[in-house]
């Protein structure tokens, strides 16, 4: 009998998402788990697995196309049904981040002219896995029921002498260009918001609604603090084939100052009347994407060197470009880093990340003359800035907050031992 699968649930509160790209067609034999779709949530693409092995007999929805939770996605058949007649729901016009959904099949344009090969069938579990070991996927048969590739055959590719190498990164959807208009005034070019932005537009007036924003701007004298990084960065490079930042040290810094100050890395539970103050600390690290802010979250960064960290912050960023971010990657954060100091400027106040009740901001470090001991040297100066949610935190608080966090970035040494 015919299986209607509908958008699920998928957690997080995501009740909305966008088809990006089919992975199947109209006729296609599939296997249980093996992906069908990729989906825009207002967290990550995501790839939605077959809930059953069958044939594709209908596909309800073309790429592009606005999806809710409930909405008819596929339909799977029995071996031996035929395939039903194309899509019903049409998408959206062309626009700037999205291509025409005139094609017989449902496909997105990539960057590059080839299409895209099929992708092997694996779990999004065993999918990570390969991903953490290194393993191309593309080059494993897989053993396991129709076969989709299981952990083990993921495992014995690792250990095999001449495994292959990690498999690129799928192309980012290219950005076509705008449809032209007039107005009143004169010309104007048309360009459909994407879902994406809709959601960071969404996120960010809620916050500035529902938090009373003030923010707290310190400078801090990193002098010693970049001496030490100099000296950590080539050795660390060296020895573990990692790319060295600065941000391990300011979030080891952030962590230690949080246990001191717990309301910062706390959430209100205003319904129940209570303050949830964390023993965990999971950073949220902001990255700039060509389709918009995305925080990646680093989970128990208490609990990992700088070395680890330097290793998973470049990862997730990575992959918040090419938005293959997990779900789980996107959330439990409870205090959040936007590095705005290599774009420029003096400082910002940037906007609390709902449901967290602070925000850092690290800004440009420039080096400029400034008065030590009576006389006039020149030091490696930078503005450190904290946005938090005056209803709960008082200014005070923010202030001290600051003072602290000043100190361990101006004392490496200090902060070597609170470690």
């Amino acid at each position: 009998m015919a299986y209607v699968f509908e958008f699920p649930d998928v957690g997080e509160g995501i009740h909305e998402g966008r088809v990006v790209e089919w992975l199947v067609a109209g006729g296609d034999k599939v296997g249980a788990d093996q992906p069908l779709v990729k989906v825009e949530t207002d967290k990550a693409v995501v790839e939605l697995p077959a809930p059953k092995a069958g044939t594709v007999l209908q596909l309800h929805v073309e790429a592009g196309a606005d999806i809710h939770v409930g909405d008819p996605l596929v339909t799977i058949g029995e071996e031996g049904e035929e395939a039903a007649p194309a899509p019903a729901k049409a998408a959206p016009p062309a626009t700037a981040s999205e291509p025409a959904a005139d094609a017989p099949k449902p496909t997105v344009q990539a960057v590059g002219e080839q299409a895209q090969p099929r992708r092997p069938l694996a779990t999004p579990r065993t999918r990570a896995l390969a991903r953490r070991l290194g393993v191309d996927l593309a080059g494993i048969e897989g053993t396991g029921s129709g076969g989709r590739i299981t952990d083990d055959d993921v495992e014995r590719a690792a250990q095999a002498p001449a495994a292959a190498p990690a498999r690129p990164a799928q192309p980012a959807v290219r950005i076509s260009s705008g449809t032209p208009g007039h107005t009143a005034d004169g010309a104007v070019e048309r360009v459909s918001i994407s879902h994406l932005r809709k959601v960071i537009a969404e996120s960010m007036r809620d916050s500035k609604h529902t938090a009373a924003h003030v923010t707290h701007v310190d400078e801090a004298d990193v002098t010693e603090l970049m001496a030490q990084y100099r000296a950590m960065k080539p050795e660390i490079e060296e020895r573990f084939g990692i790319r060295f930042t600065l941000l391990p040290l300011f979030v080891k810094a952030l962590v230690t100052v949080l246990k001191d100050h717990p309301m910062f890395n706390a959430e209100i539970d205003e319904s129940a009347g209570e303050i949830l103050l964390k023993s965990f600390y999971n950073i949220g690290i902001a990255v700039d994407t060509p389709e918009g802010l995305i925080v990646p979250v680093v989970r128990n960064a208490d609990g990992k060197d700088m070395v680890q960290l330097a290793a998973e912050i470049v990862d997730l960023a990575q992959r918040a470009r090419e938005r293959r971010l997990a779900l789980e990657e996107l959330r439990g954060g409870t205090c959040t880093i936007t590095n705005i100091g290599p774009l420029g400027g003096v400082f910002a106040t940037p906007i609390i990340r709902q449901p967290e009740l602070a925000i850092i901001g690290l800004h440009k470090i420039t080096e400029r003359p400034v008065v030590v001991d009576g006389e006039i040297v020149v030091r490696s100066m930078m503005y450190l800035s904290v946005s938090f949610d005056h209803r709960w935190i008082d200014g005070a608080e923010g202030a001290r907050f600051m003072t602290d966090l000043v100190k361990l970035v101006e004392k490496p040494g200090l902060l070597m031992a609170r470690l």
